[in-house]
Parts: C-alpha cells; sequence; structure tokens
C-alpha cells in the first residue's frame, strides 16, 4: 500500500490546502470533471475555492462538476438537497454552466433509470478526474453504509435514521419515502484522483480504522487503501490516533 497522507495544522489550513486541490485540478486540466462531496467538511472549501476565483479569475467553461450523492424525495430547491448546496457554494460563483452541472434528479418515478443516467453522463464525460470525499463517523462514502459491498454501482441506498429524522422536519415530508442516490464504491474507485477529506476529533477514532485497519466493507472507506492515487487530508484533530 502506497499511502499518501497530509495532515495539516488546524481547520483553517484544511480548508485551504483542500480548495487549491480543487483550483489545482481546474488548472492542469480545464476540462477535468470533478466530484464534490456537501456537508461541513467541505462546505468551508467551497467558498475557498468561490473566493479565489473571484479574486483571480479564470477559465472554467469547460470544467464539469457534479456531486458524489443526492437526497430522493424531496424537492431541488430544499436548503439540503446536495443539488443546492453545491450550486449556492460553489457552481454560481465560478459560472458554471447547467449543462456542465451534473446532479441526479431528487424527484423520479424511476430511481432506476436516474441512476443510469447520472452515471452514464459522467462517462460520456471520460470519467472522474478528482472526487472530493468526506468520511461519515461509521466510515461512510457518499451514501453507502456500512455493508454495502465493493462491487456497487450508482444506486438508492435508505437514508441513515438521523438524517431521515433531520430532513422530514425540514421539509414537511412525513410519509414519502426518503432515500439517497449515490455513487457507488465500485465508482468511486475508478476516479483517477480521490482526496478524502477529514477534520475534527470526531473523525479520530474511524481515519485509525480506516487508515491502519483491515479492508472491509464493514468500513466501506477503508477500500480507499487500495486507490493507486488518493490523498487522505486530515486536520491535526481527525489525525491524533494514528
Amino acid at each position: 500500500m502506497n499511502t499518501k497522507v497530509t495532515i495539516v495544522k488546524d481547520e483553517k489550513q484544511f480548508d485551504t490546502t483542500a480548495a487549491w486541490r480543487i483550483i489545482g485540478c481546474m488548472l492542469d486540466k480545464p476540462s477535468a470533471v470533478i466530484g464534490l462531496s456537501t456537508g461541513q467538511t467541505t462546505k468551508n472549501m467551497h467558498h475557498i475555492v468561490s473566493e479565489i476565483y473571484t479574486a483571480s479569475p479564470f477559465d472554467v467553461s469547460d470544467i464539469t462538476l457534479f456531486g458524489l450523492d443526492e437526497i430522493t424525495g424531496v424537492p431541488r430547491d430544499y436548503d439540503g438537497a446536495c443539488y443546492t448546496m453545491i450550486k449556492t457554494q460553489i457552481a454560481d460563483a465560478l459560472g458554471i454552466c447547467d449543462t456542465n452541472f451534473i446532479m441526479p434528479a431528487t424527484l423520479s418515478d424511476n430511481y432506476d433509470v436516474e441512476c443510469r443516467k447520472f452515471q452514464s453522463e459522467l462517462e460520456r464525460r471520460g470519467g472522474i478526474d478528482l472526487q472530493i470525499l468526506g468520511l461519515g463517523t461509521n466510515g461512510h462514502l457518499g451514501f453507502n453504509q456500512p455493508g454495502t459491498p465493493f462491487e456497487s454501482q450508482t444506486w438508492v441506498s435508505r437514508m441513515d435514521e438521523a438524517l431521515e429524522t433531520r430532513v422530514r422536519k425540514e421539509t414537511g415530508i412525513l410519509n414519502a419515502e426518503l432515500g439517497g442516490l449515490t455513487l457507488g464504491i465500485k465508482n468511486i474507485m475508478h476516479a483517477r484522483r480521490i482526496v478524502l477529506a477529514a477534520k475534527g476529533k470526531s473523525k479520530a477514532a474511524i481515519v485509525k480504522q480506516m487508515l491502519c485497519g483491515p479492508v472491509t466493507t464493514d468500513i466501506p472507506a477503508s477500500i480507499l487503501q487500495l486507490h493507486p492515487n488518493c490523498e487522505f487530508l486530515l486536520d491535526e484533530a481527525a489525525a491524533a490516533m494514528l
């Protein structure tokens, strides 16, 4: 295993370093296909990318942005939808056109078709050049929860109970089925480059299991040990148990 681990001092340096990984990919390949993740880990890095671009614009006309996953069963304009978060945090600021912002539908009569369309569109554009990943406290990647087979491809997973409770409270949706449309672990592993970003002391235990434990579906992120070009970007708090 040739694991690249980058440990930075604090949250500010973490966010700035991650932002430059995204910008660097855009500058190195002006037609890059870049996958983003949503949540507290990635929100600030998106804002920093936007700030740097606003201060010193560069050509992003051929850049494709997409989200790793999406909540299903909610309106697309819901503040917690991955589409809305990525659009407001980074895509709009960079002026990414709608045809170069690839997200699965949040509402559909046939999510199997949406999964195929989403995956096929990324493949049509040449595959993923850079995938930014967050890390769940149980080791999940996207909506690929523990127990997800490593050979999984784009699919709709059950949402974890805590997130489902929050989404229902925020949207007022009581009875409709909710889920998470996500790239599968096999799709993630096909990305040419991955940056797994984890910060904060709450991630320290799972970071140790991910990097130092066996490769197992019990910890989906452990499969990244086998990726030929994956960087694990951590702050000191997340790396405390290594």
